[in-house]
């Protein structure tokens, strides 16, 4: 069956929407409650007992659902068998945990369907804000059930950006005077779906984000008309054995081949 038949990942859609559902209100239990926190010893960052929760819910029920398919989440540990998989489920349980732990309501669960290392399938599902994003292969990109679009600037608009601030000073100076800088979002799914809805026109994003950071939101911005692409201007490969990425842009398309240009100046870009 062809990634782009729409009818070929509907089914897979439906299911990873409703587990992600239930993932989020089994978060939402925690939020707000003062959840055990623990450091990675990797990156030190932060994994609460929330993250573990969801992710035990999504494992119960997407595993059991599609035994054949590979798993790929941020709270398991990784298995390598899954380069065996055609198909995948990519997972992060609760994408934006400092903010979840800190009390703001920009986190999300992502689920995605990825095959052949391209996702077909993907839902985010922001219940704090009350706010879902859902995509399947060929199809719309929707929020809460309604199609969305990526914004359309002119090019003498100023463009609303979410980039780190370090980021930001090492642009052309003419090329810093269109840019206007959008506060911090924690979780880099959810900010990937500000540029899908048209909210922010674009985001760049620093160097080590994941797969399961990625999947899902790649996916609904796609299908709403951008696109996420690292410094060569090439979507993304998911279900490698690395699964972390380089530098990488979000936009509509038409503004992509300036970002990337100014992008690669960048040190050690």
């Amino acid at each position: 069956m062809s990634a782009g038949t729409i009818r070929d990942w509907n089914a897979d859609l439906e299911l990873i929407t409703s587990a992600a559902r239930e993932a989020g209100q089994v978060a939402l239990t925690f939020f707000g409650q003062s959840p055990e926190v623990w450091w990675k010893n990797d990156d030190r960052s932060p994994v609460s007992a929330a993250d573990f929760a969801a992710n035990e819910l999504l494992s119960s029920r997407l595993r059991a659902a599609r035994p054949s398919y590979g798993w790929l989440s941020e709270e398991t540990d990784d298995e390598l068998s899954r380069l065996d998989c055609e198909t995948l489920f990519v997972v992060d349980p609760i994408d934006g945990t400092r903010a979840f732990i800190a009390g703001k309501k920009t986190w999300c669960v992502s689920v995605a369907v990825v095959h052949q290392g391209t996702p077909v399938a993907g839902v985010l599902v922001a219940p704090a804000l009350e706010e879902e994003f859902t995509a399947v292969a060929g199809g719309p990109a929707l929020k809460n059930g309604v199609a969305i679009s990526v914004s359309h600037p002119q090019a003498c608009d100023r463009l609303r950006v979410a980039v780190a601030q370090d980021m930001l000073n090492g642009l052309g100076p003419e090329f810093r005077t269109r840019v206007e800088r959008v506060e911090h979002i924690p979780s880099l799914a959810y900010r990937l779906a500000m540029v899908a809805d048209g909210r922010i026109d674009a985001t760049l994003v620093k160097r080590n984000s994941h797969d399961w950071d990625l999947a899902a939101a790649d996916l609904i911005l796609l299908r709403a008309g951008g696109a996420l692409v690292g410094l060569d201007g090439r979507g993304l490969l998911y279900n490698r054995r690395e699964v972390t990425h380089g530098v990488l842009c979000a936009a509509t398309d038409p503004f992509l081949p300036d970002f990337l240009s100014q992008l690669a100046t960048l040190p050690h870009s």
